[in-house]
């Protein structure tokens, strides 16, 4: 399996950022396609609330990786099916475990 995780900081920042816009085009195709969207709005709102408390703390510098799971990504497994952008928190995830992909090129 390749990884996939970015190679520096603002491919990480970016990586964040396209997760950001992916969730709210998401939830703005919800609100139009769908009388009641359900489970999927309740889950997109704190989806998008971490992902933008990590862009925030990408930019004042105080955002730091940990050997823990983001705290959707287990939501986020759970509704894998029924969001499109899964395997970018996937990797948004794997990151944030285990840091940046730094290893030697081969």
């Amino acid at each position: 399996m390749i990884d996939q995780r970015p190679k520096d900081a603002e491919a990480y920042v970016d990586l964040v950022e396209q997760a950001i816009i992916e969730v709210e085009e998401f939830v703005a195709c919800l609100e139009f396609d769908m009388d009641e969207p359900g489970e999927q709005m309740r889950v997109l709102d704190p989806i998008l609330f971490e992902l933008k408390k990590m862009r925030a703390g990408m930019t004042d510098g105080s955002y730091r990786f940990a050997d823990e799971d983001l705290p959707f990504i287990e939501v986020a497994n759970r509704m894998s099916s029924q969001l499109p952008f899964t395997l970018l928190l996937a990797t948004i995830n794997r990151t944030h475990r285990q840091g940046l992909n730094i290893g030697e090129e081969v």
